[in-house]
């Protein structure tokens, strides 16, 4: 058992950056959607089963894992082979859950740098009374401007490195416990918006009138993919910020609220977007479409559109956000576990990632025909930014959940993590070992295997 370098200043700021790492892009306008085609209703009673018997009992096996490593992802996974003498095979899960988040950040700050832009033309009033076509246009405009879209994706850049330098206390727990909090306030009040002014009846009907007829094998695919990742299992979130959590804390509580509250975030802001979309009669695509192209059209014409559709494009920035910190906190944590100083590392690590992710930048510009890989099965017909966005989402993140399910579930002693993890319970400790042992692993496959066939 290794005591932790840095700890949390309270159960709360735990939550809020766990929580805030786990609602982010997808929480906003991939759930509704998927849920909406997918059956509505019968899709999420699909979605919270998965949650329930998955989900959780992976959240509690890696902030436990975490916790009792007490170090950066690789430091904790070499401790945990260490003190059970398991196979240093299993340190893959420590360098996969720092490789894995940092890899992401290269295409997932050129979408939050999206939403930035939109940021300030929301306040510069671009949306009010806007065209179809206008919408489209700039979203076009923008893609096809490489000048701006560095610029964006620059900033946002630095100040992911800039708060992860100044360290846990005074940059993610100050950033997380006033973003988190603000994030579901701004989402309650576009809820309560959209159901003034909004179709809220047919939102309801889009998301939960439950449609069993279009519920298929493809559909639990998709459920299981989605809730794996918006909850962060294997994306190393849970192992690093579960090595700076105290050892008066019980983990079952800590864990349903983080499943609960990501749960309650998508299904809010499904509610949120679709009610407005609905209320303009747009068709409610999926993807970037839905929330640069789409929602802009609905607020731009809907009364209060200015003040609300500022409201929305911040909230996405907020989301993004609390979720980058932890794609840079791991590998930065395994630096200053090597000894090196953490903002010097910070900024190290964050130039190497923004030199790298300028190839995802210019992939809808200077670059958009460029597909290296075009021989790779695989990775046909994808250019740089889509090379990024599937290896690590499809591959690497799928990969690492799969084996934290095997070690947590086969591997490390049971009795070693039921005492991290707080479970005093006999029968809830059983059926935690049997969820772990076999369903997480198969569930976890069948989205491995699933991602790269599809």
């Amino acid at each position: 058992m290794s005591t932790p370098t840095k700890t949390w200043s309270s159960r709360f700021t735990f939550l809020c950056a766990v929580v805030g790492a786990s609602i982010g892009l997808g929480n906003l306008w991939r759930f509704p959607y998927i849920a909406g085609e997918n059956g509505g209703g019968a899709f999420i009673i699909v979605y919270l089963v998965i949650i329930l018997l998955l989900c959780v009992p992976l959240i509690m096996a890696e902030l436990a894992m975490g916790r009792r490593g007490g170090k950066s992802p690789v430091v904790t996974m070499i401790n945990l082979c260490r003190e059970g003498g398991h196979s240093g095979f299993w340190t893959a899960i420590g360098w996969l859950s720092v490789l894995a988040p940092v890899t992401g950040l290269c295409f997932y700050a050129v979408v939050a740098g999206w939403a930035l832009d939109y940021v300030f033309l929301a306040l510069r009033g671009e949306f009010v009374s806007i065209t179809p076509d206008d919408a489209e246009r700039k979203f076009t405009d923008l893609l096809a401007s490489p000048g701006r879209l560095t610029l964006w994706y620059t900033l946002y850049i630095a100040a992911t490195v800039w708060v992860i330098g100044l360290g846990v206390k005074r940059g993610i727990e100050t950033v997380t416990t006033f973003m988190l909090p603000t994030l579901f306030v701004m989402i309650v009040v576009l809820v309560i918006y959209g159901h003034i002014e909004g179709a809220p009846a047919r939102a309801w009907q889009f998301m939960f009138n439950p449609d069993f007829s279009r519920l298929t094998w493809q559909s639990l695919l998709i459920a299981l993919g989605q809730a794996l990742f918006s909850i962060t299992v294997g994306t190393g979130a849970l192992l690093t910020y579960g090595a700076y959590l105290s050892r008066d804390i019980s983990l079952p509580g800590p864990t349903w609220i983080i499943a609960i509250s990501d749960t309650l975030a998508a299904l809010m802001c499904g509610l949120a977007v679709f009610t407005i979309v609905f209320a303009s009669g747009l068709d409610p695509t999926g993807g970037p479409g839905l929330m640069f192209v789409t929602l802009p059209i609905a607020f731009g014409n809907m009364p209060a559109g200015y003040f609300f559709s500022v409201v929305f494009f911040v909230l996405v920035f907020f989301a993004a956000f609390t979720s980058s910190l932890v794609m840079l906190e791991p590998f930065v944590s395994y630096l200053e576990d090597k000894g090196y100083k953490r903002f010097a590392m910070s900024a190290l690590t964050g130039s190497v990632i923004w030199l790298v992710g300028l190839s995802a930048v210019f992939s809808f510009n200077v670059i958009k025909e460029f597909k290296p890989l075009s021989f790779v099965p695989l990775y046909r017909d994808k250019n740089m930014f889509h090379i990024i966005e599937f290896s690590v989402s499809n591959i690497m993140l799928p990969l690492t959940a799969f084996l934290v399910a095997l070690f947590a579930g086969w591997v490390i002693s049971s009795d070693l993590l039921r005492d991290e993890m707080g479970i005093t319970n006999d029968r809830a400790f059983r059926i935690w070992r049997l969820l772990t042992r076999y369903f997480a692993p198969i569930g976890v496959g069948c989205v491995l295997v699933f991602g790269l066939v599809a």
